[in-house]
């Protein structure tokens, strides 16, 4: 399994690099930024593209039909609608989710961002999101982009995951670690 995961990245990461490149040397990585976000938010909501992209009851020219549709309805450049349709005839679209996490990755590098997950008990406002981004900001010298999601058995506060840094303010973990001092005393 882990095998199969890292050459999914593999494959993933050469196309990605390749996009990337030429995108850049062409001054439109404001475009593929967005168009990367609606891909992946596509991916994310529509169970038939994921079935799509992963079920081998679906030919090449039916996949190559199905990408070319979505990328003309979606507006992406020539580039990503190109390098999508080489993917379906190669059989690589079951990469695209890495594909998606793989560009983003490196347009948040190029831009100096990095991504901050955060899970609250209850949805933040934008106040407390725009003070919390930018207290992470000062933290990591960077621009720092929220992807915020809620978790109500947290029970209050949140957890923030900052590359390899994460800082657990949950009511849950509070909890937890008071059980375990009253384990350890009794």
């Amino acid at each position: 399994m882990a095998n199969s995961v890292s050459m999914s990245q593999s494959i993933a990461g050469r196309y990605a690099q390749a996009v990337f490149d030429i995108v850049k040397e062409d001054g439109g990585l404001d475009a593929l930024a967005q168009q990367t976000e609606d891909l992946g938010a596509a991916l994310h909501d529509s169970a038939d593209l994921r079935a799509l992209i992963s079920s081998p009851i679906y030919t090449r020219d039916d996949q190559a039909r199905a990408i070319g549709a979505l990328a003309q309805k979606m507006g992406f450049s020539p580039v990503l609608a190109n390098t999508l349709q080489l993917m379906s005839k190669n059989r690589r679209l079951f990469v695209l989710p890495q594909l998606v996490r793989q560009l983003q990755a490196l347009i948040a590098a190029e831009r100096g961002e990095v991504t901050a997950d955060v899970t609250s008990a209850v949805a933040l406002t934008d106040d407390q999101q725009a003070r919390l981004r930018d207290t992470l900001a000062q933290k990591s010298g960077k621009k720092v982009k929220l992807n915020t999601r809620v978790d109500e058995a947290l029970i209050g506060g949140m957890i923030v995951k900052l590359g390899s840094q994460m800082i657990d303010s949950s009511i849950r973990s509070k909890l937890a670690s008071l059980q375990n001092a009253m384990k350890e005393v009794g």
